[in-house]
């Protein structure tokens, strides 16, 4: 894997404990603890590499900004990771997230439901006492920023839930869109054109900015499609930090769960029509029903018929495309950090 060069690790070294700090302070442990308060700072508590917020602070400071002045907006967006990451893990019915089970694993749907929207509605709460920080008009935009993305990260999700509940399987072009919707905005995008705003730069250079992180973004997800089949069983148990690789889930999580991954789309349509039957019936069998031995089948099929090297190949190239829209931006020396940031989550090797 990619090591982490020793600027990028001294800026995100520097930075993230910051961006925690002014996460943190928005999360008091107050009443009631047990059922709100202290389960909303479980996944921040967990750790994780913290990439977003990071995204938000590089953006800005590569448009000529004041990092210091965009540390609540990207505490904002790891607010918002958390709060998606906990309704994604219910609604997949997911195991294991940043080494631990699941929040509503151990603490029941119902009062995790309430714990997400609890922590949406501190992403505004966040976002607008920006006003102590910005102008109203800069407070604003972001809000506006996060309102539009928010709506495209839940049509996404509504594509990916629904497919698996309706057993249909998507085109690639289909998929792409989910994925454009789903983690383009809020992995890439979002973060991309909030620091753009706080730096207060042009729109022209927001939507280049945000090309470049929404590019970023969907190689990325595909890469950490990727990581959920062939990552290994021990790394489920050990949670993911700032520069570390350490994936925290369980291998094979997303054949478990139905997922519909380009590996999964690629891998039916070379498949025989034996086999094809053979990867839907594991896809729409109740997770519980799933035995590891129908995952490894599943594994080694998308192995054999080259569904996983058609992956890798889609994932450089997302990030190659990724690398040209980075170039048109001015040269400063955090455009590279966002360079080695795109190569370590996108262009790494397994």
């Amino acid at each position: 894997m990619s090591a982490v060069s020793p600027e990028l690790r001294r800026f995100l070294e520097t930075h993230i404990p910051l961006i925690e700090e002014e996460l943190f302070s928005f999360l008091p442990l107050q009443e009631p603890e047990e059922f709100m308060y202290s389960p909303m700072r479980d996944y921040p508590e967990r750790g994780g590499k913290r990439s977003r917020p990071a995204l938000v602070l590089l953006s800005c400071a590569t448009l000529g900004g004041d990092v210091r002045k965009a540390l609540r907006t990207a505490a904002a967006f790891e607010m918002f990771q958390s709060f998606a990451l906990l309704h994604d893990d219910i609604e997949d019915d997911s195991e294991m997230r940043r080494g631990k089970p699941c929040i509503h694993r151990l603490h029941g749907v119902p009062l995790s439901i309430n714990v997400g929207d609890a922590l949406y509605a501190k992403v505004y709460e966040v976002l607008a006492a920006n006003r102590e920080i910005l102008d109203c008009e800069m407070t604003l935009a972001l809000i506006e920023e996060m309102i539009a993305g928010s709506r495209e990260t839940f049509e996404g999700q509504a594509y990916d839930v629904g497919w698996i509940r309706r057993r249909i399987v998507p085109t690639e072009e289909e998929f792409m869109t989910m994925l454009r919707k789903k983690t383009g905005w809020y992995t890439g995008r979002g973060p991309c054109t909030a620091g753009a705003i706080i730096a207060g730069a042009s729109v022209e250079l927001q939507q280049a900015i945000g090309d470049f992180g929404e590019a970023m973004a969907i190689g990325f997800q595909i890469r950490d499609d990727l990581l959920n089949l062939m990552t290994a069983e021990g790394d489920a148990v050990t949670a993911p930090g700032i520069t570390s690789g350490a994936y925290g889930k369980e291998r094979g999580g997303d054949i478990a769960e139905g997922k519909r991954t380009l590996i999964i789309i690629d891998l039916l349509r070379k498949c025989s029509d034996a086999e094809r039957a053979e990867v839907l019936d594991v896809l729409h069998a109740h997770r519980d029903d799933t035995t590891p031995e129908q995952i490894e089948r599943v594994i080694g099929l998308a192995h054999d018929r080259g569904a996983i090297t058609f992956a890798e190949e889609e994932s450089r190239i997302r990030g190659e495309h990724a690398v040209r829209l980075l170039e048109a931006l001015p040269a400063t020396p955090e455009r590279q950090l966002l360079r080695e940031m795109l190569e370590f989550f996108v262009q790494r090797a397994f």
